[in-house]
């Protein structure tokens, strides 16, 4: 019962993150170095032809016009016209964004298959040969950089063996996931390192609680305990942790996305800062922060249901 008052609770404490986040989108897009008019006009950037694109595109407004005129084309939806493709943000926004959110979406599946079972293997065989050799490969896969990972995997499976694509996203479903399987694990492997080590941790000092020792003796099945009283209560930090790692897959999926020519909202981003296209950024970073909140909310309601002290 309390469960449902939290969501609400919680729902309602994004509103002033939005805005937050609005504020901050608007004034770190203006301090880009450079300028949209001199990224479109090239060689011919003179005063004239400046003057005349700055004027087409607001940007000689005041700039507390500018913001209220941004705020009212993010409540409309329409968040205006790329100024390099000529495209609706919002047409963008929902051709890109879906081909990095299955992008993420993989990666922390796979980050999920490796971690989940490692971790148990590692803590039950606790400073023994198993856990040593876990801990040791996973080290070595956080300590790359993820473009560097990338380039390896692509290099090897893509280009060495031929497994997989060396780029693309392809056509149909099964062909996008064929795609995606290489910049996927590239992004899945630090992750799940990460979460394999928070998960040793929290099932060592769970498996050693007082609550399971008196479950064993009540003669409760071993597998029943592992399942209702270890794995529940180990994954609490867990499920925090993975949440806020989140936003480290989306970051990382810029990169992942230009190392395998990726058509997705990462690769977009920086094509659109680099032509300081501010329609495009701006509305991309809004809708990357957008997904990125609604993760932590999520987030939130699973520790409370693992844990209902969270809600109260």
């Amino acid at each position: 019962m309390l469960l449902i008052p939290y969501i609400f609770r919680r729902i309602l404490q994004l509103i002033p993150t939005f805005a937050f986040i609005i504020i901050v989108v608007f004034i770190l897009v203006r301090l880009l170095p450079g300028d949209p008019a001199s990224a479109i006009l090239g060689d011919r950037a003179i005063d004239a032809n400046v003057d005349r694109i700055n004027h087409e595109l607001g940007l000689d407004q005041p700039v507390f016009v500018q913001f209220l005129v941004f705020v009212k084309s993010i409540a409309t939806g329409n968040l205006g016209n790329s100024i390099v493709l000529k495209i609706p943000v919002v047409d963008l926004i929902a051709q890109r964004m879906p081909v990095t959110l299955m992008l993420t979406l993989m990666a922390a599946i796979i980050a999920l298959i490796l971690a989940l079972p490692l971790a148990f293997l590692a803590a039950l065989q606790r400073d023994k040969l198993a856990d040593n050799a876990i801990r040791g490969v996973f080290q070595v896969g956080l300590s790359m950089p993820v473009f560097y990972l990338g380039i390896i995997l692509l290099t090897v499976f893509g280009a060495g063996l031929g497994w997989f694509p060396v780029g693309g996203y392809g056509e149909g479903f099964l062909d996008h996931v064929h795609h995606l399987i290489l910049p996927a694990l590239t992004l899945a492997l630090s992750l799940a390192a990460i979460l394999m080590r928070n998960l040793r941790a929290a099932i060592i000092g769970v498996v050693g609680a007082e609550y399971v020792d008196f479950a064993r003796a009540k003669g409760l099945r071993p597998r029943l305990i592992m399942i209702r009283h270890v794995l529940r209560n180990a994954l609490i930090s867990t499920v925090t942790l993975f949440g806020l790692s989140i936003g480290t897959l989306l970051g990382g999926a810029v990169i992942t996305e230009t190392v395998f020519a990726i058509p997705g909202a990462g690769r977009l981003m920086i094509d659109s800062i680099y032509g300081r296209d501010y329609p495009v950024v701006q509305g991309m970073t809004l809708a990357l922060a957008v997904c990125v909140s609604l993760t932590f909310l999520l987030t939130d309601i699973v520790q409370a249901y693992l844990d209902p002290r969270v809600a109260r």
